[in-house]
């Protein structure tokens, strides 16, 4: 019944509908998904690709994606897999397919020899956080995100305003 598949650039709408449903689910207003078809066949279909996505399919008949990229640890001194995006249709969840994707995450993790696997989980989306503890996952508390762009990241970089 679930099926995992690598994506084409064929899938890029399918792609890009997914991050709109995952912002929609993340509580996100519309505008502040700015992808766009041509970015996602750029950015991971090109000729230097920054991401890789799979889909999973439910009777084949698509049903979620994880979208994912690859980290360096210098103290592993190993790559690492980062999750960007988990997302399962809400009339599918419950049937495996979330636990199937990121099966098939470590399996490439391992595959590429990489020390792990990271993501980011929102702290209000306690059915997530218990869901990838039940896999064996650890909330890494001690660690903060932080996150610089638009005018601040142009300012560093030197640009003019």
């Amino acid at each position: 019944m679930i099926s995992i598949r690598t994506t084409t650039i064929e899938d890029v709408p399918l792609i890009l509908d997914f991050i709109h449903r995952l912002a929609e689910y993340e509580r996100a207003k519309p505008h502040e998904v700015a992808a766009t078809e041509e970015d996602l066949k750029r950015d991971g279909f090109g000729t230097d690709p920054k991401f890789r996505c799979l889909i999973a399919e439910w009777n084949n008949v698509p049903a979620g994606f994880a979208l994912y990229f690859y980290n360096y640890s210098t103290w592993l001194s190993r790559p690492g897999l980062y999750l960007e995006d988990l997302f399962v249709l809400p009339e599918r969840r419950g049937k495996g397919i979330g636990k199937a994707l990121l099966r098939r995450l470590a399996q490439i993790a391992v595959g590429e020899n990489c020390y792990g696997m990271r993501w980011q989980v929102l702290d209000w989306n306690e059915p997530s956080i218990k869901f990838y503890e039940s896999l064996g996952a650890t909330m890494l508390k001690e660690w903060e995100t932080m996150r610089l762009m638009g005018p601040a990241l142009a300012t560093l970089a030197g640009e003019p305003e």
